[in-house]
């Protein structure tokens, strides 16, 4: 196909709802060379479906040594009750064949103290191996290289597997696709573009979203999509400012973009470990906390909606504010917030979940989410 823009029906999107969720949305324009999939990923194949796995002794709390045997059971638990299969393998082979080139979206905002554990994307490997598709054709992908360093991945996979970063130092363009963007003026900043990874863009031919359960100053929290989106496209930090976020249309609009939000197939939150406060970093370990489970579907609205009552729980137990708290008076621009849970840098924007189920990337309403819970 010769390259040519089009505006996606996502890129149009957010000015159809605006009216009924904010007045003041940004103006959007999404420019992709690639068409829609008639099956896109995003919701995929099981909206509103999520298999959440539990286990006692995946992770050591005083050590955080991670028990591999327990994760690799957790994993085959939850991919049967997500597809219903009887074997994992089977589970694994209605998302890929051995000719897929397969990229695994890491989360290392936080590494080392928080990432997406090294066993967890072990485990996908060895899965995706199990169906076929060989390390070559494996790629572990994040946007920088020092963070995705420190957590060596290359320890804990075969030889052959690919470790991708779109920045080998920060602010370098190279590692992005220049046809395929989208142009957005938050602040009256200079560089009113957000490139997608080149990666994603070409070889990848399916995706599976590895994200943390977090908290974040100004999202709410850090979950599926904000991962999937913030970490597959360039420039994106300068959707913040003084007090005030875009993360609320931001994160949507970025994961609806062609063809991340077709190849993005499968969604594995890592749980084993957690960050109720101060996330997406895990600056002081007091503020992090073990959940020891993993979440399982494709429909990466309805994982973040279950996400958004685990982090609010938790900060509710130690007397934190609300990821929905919009009280002024609690946001301090100038203060670290990780001194007090009950100040924030941001206006936080857990809408931002709602906002994407409104683009069709997934179910937001509690009630219509089916989430099967299994104990190990």
């Amino acid at each position: 196909m010769d390259r040519r823009t089009f505006l996606q029906a996502a890129a149009s999107a957010p000015a159809a709802v605006a009216a009924t969720l904010h007045e003041d949305l940004p103006k959007y324009r999404v420019v992709s060379r690639f068409q829609p999939s008639a099956h896109p990923g995003m919701p995929g194949s099981y909206p509103g479906k999520v298999a959440r796995v539990h286990a006692a002794k995946c992770i050591d709390e005083q050590s955080e040594k991670v028990d591999a045997d327990t994760v690799h059971e957790m994993m085959a638990q939850g991919m049967r009750a997500l597809t219903g299969d009887a074997d994992a393998r089977d589970s694994w082979a209605r998302f890929f064949t051995p000719s897929d080139v397969v990229g695994i979206k890491v989360n290392c905002s936080g590494a080392p103290a928080i990432m997406s554990t090294p066993e967890v994307v072990a485990g996908i490997v060895r899965n995706l191996g199990a169906v076929g598709v060989k390390p070559e054709k494996i790629w572990i992908y994040e946007r920088f290289r020092s963070q995705v360093d420190s957590v060596h991945y290359d320890r804990y996979v075969p030889a052959g597997v690919n470790i991708w970063t779109a920045e080998q130092s920060r602010g370098s363009i190279a590692g992005y696709d220049p046809g395929t963007y989208v142009d957005v003026n938050f602040f009256g900043e200079d560089d009113t573009r957000s490139n997608l990874a080149r990666l994603v863009a070409e070889p990848l031919t399916k995706i599976i979203n590895v994200p943390n359960m977090k908290d974040h100053g100004a999202a709410g929290v850090t979950g599926c999509l904000k991962n999937i989106a913030y970490g597959s496209f360039s420039n994106v930090a300068r959707s913040h400012s003084g007090f005030k976020t875009n993360t609320y249309s931001f994160i949507g609009t970025l994961a609806a973009v062609e063809p991340l939000r077709s190849r993005t197939v499968l969604q594995i939150m890592d749980g084993l470990r957690g960050v109720w406060h101060g996330g997406p970093f895990s600056f002081r370990r007091k503020f992090r906390f073990y959940p020891k489970e993993l979440m399982f579907g494709t429909d990466p609205v309805a994982v973040d909606r279950l996400l958004l009552d685990v982090i609010d729980g938790k900060r509710a137990a130690e007397h934190a504010s609300s990821v929905w708290d919009r009280t002024m008076a609690n946001v301090k621009t100038g203060r670290n917030p990780d001194d007090n849970p009950s100040i924030n840098r941001f206006i936080r924007e857990p809408g931002h979940i709602e906002y994407a189920s409104k683009l069709g990337l997934g179910v937001y309403d509690i009630g219509k989410i089916q989430a099967r819970k299994i104990d190990l």
